[in-house]
């Protein structure tokens, strides 16, 4: 193990030498402050996303990476109406209504945003450690063989908006955990590794965590996870939806959208981001056994969500 923990930081400091980009996000999870520790010497352009009118997790976090290791930070404090405006965008690029997948990637929409306005071209992401490392929080209580299966299900099916979010608007999304010598470790690295206990609590990345654990703050190291929707505030978009949509609105404009569509709406969120899908897309559907039950979308081999309308599980 211990042979492991120092493999990881240097097959992660190499594929940070990889990266050309003079701007990091930072949410101050433990991804991206691995990545902000890694590139110190570098004094990379930090920028933080948070919502102005909800709580953020990631404000206080992220200011202590930065803080921590000396680096620039610039916090973008975002309005309703900011948000609302990248919500548009978001689903006109990634060509979906899916609610969790909006919620979240607007987040990465409008830090690759305010790169391009400031006339840069590529930024660094934390993409893949989740995906690759047992860090979500729905995998904590799994087997060992089915951890293990989960892992490898995931690692077929994994992909990143904000790769395609980046490619929109010309800017580069390096992301170092993607990168094949981080996939072989983490491929090779036991699922039993994965997950750990420390202060009686279980943790997912438990090989990142002892890996980085005395160098990075211990507020973070052992921070629990946090969604991106949550460290950046637009998990208050759900009831800022549920307050705006009144519900005599809500309940005649489901019915006539499965009249017309035969999509089943579940939510004044996914209300609004249909809606605004079909004013820049036209639905797509599959009616196969392999379709979504709410959307008609093709559902993917090994996926168990759709990525059109954010079914789960299916």
């Amino acid at each position: 193990m211990v042979q492991e923990i120092s493999k990881i930081r240097t097959i992660l400091q190499e594929a940070i030498c990889d990266c050309t980009s003079q701007h990091l996000a930072l949410s101050g999870g433990l991804d991206s402050t691995i990545l902000a520790y890694l590139l110190k010497e570098k004094k990379p352009k930090c920028l933080a996303i948070i919502s102005q009118d909800h709580t953020a997790n990631d404000l206080t976090y992220c200011q202590l990476a930065a803080q921590h290791f000396d680096l620039e930070l610039a916090i973008q404090m975002c309005d309703i109406s900011q948000i609302i405006d990248g919500i548009e965008q978001t689903i006109r690029i990634l060509k979906n209504f899916n609610d969790i997948e909006i919620r979240n990637n607007v987040v990465p929409f409008l830090a690759i945003s305010d790169v391009k306005a400031q006339g840069f071209g590529g930024i660094i992401t934390g993409d893949g450690a989740d995906e690759l490392f047992a860090g979500y929080n729905f995998l904590l209580n799994k087997t060992i063989p089915d951890l293990e299966s989960d892992l490898k299900r995931i690692a077929r099916i994994m992909h990143f908006p904000s790769h395609k979010l980046g490619e929109a608007l010309g800017v580069k999304v390096e992301s170092p955990f993607c990168s094949n010598s981080v996939k072989e470790f983490a491929k090779n690295t036991p699922a039993s590794e994965m997950i750990g206990i420390h202060n009686d609590k279980k943790f997912g990345k438990f090989v990142l965590r002892q890996a980085f654990d005395g160098l990075l703050p211990p507020q973070i190291v052992w921070r629990q996870k946090s969604p991106m929707q949550e460290g950046a505030g637009t998990q208050g978009l759900t009831e800022f939806f549920d307050r705006m949509i009144p519900d005599e609105m809500f309940l005649e404009k489901i019915k006539q959208i499965k009249q017309a569509d035969n999509v089943t709406i579940r939510s004044k969120e996914s209300l609004y981001y249909y809606e605004t899908y079909k004013k820049h897309h036209k639905l797509i559907t599959a009616r196969s056994d392999h379709s979504c039950p709410d959307c008609h979308y093709t559902i993917e081999k090994d996926s168990r969500f759709c990525r059109m309308c954010g079914r789960f599980p299916i």
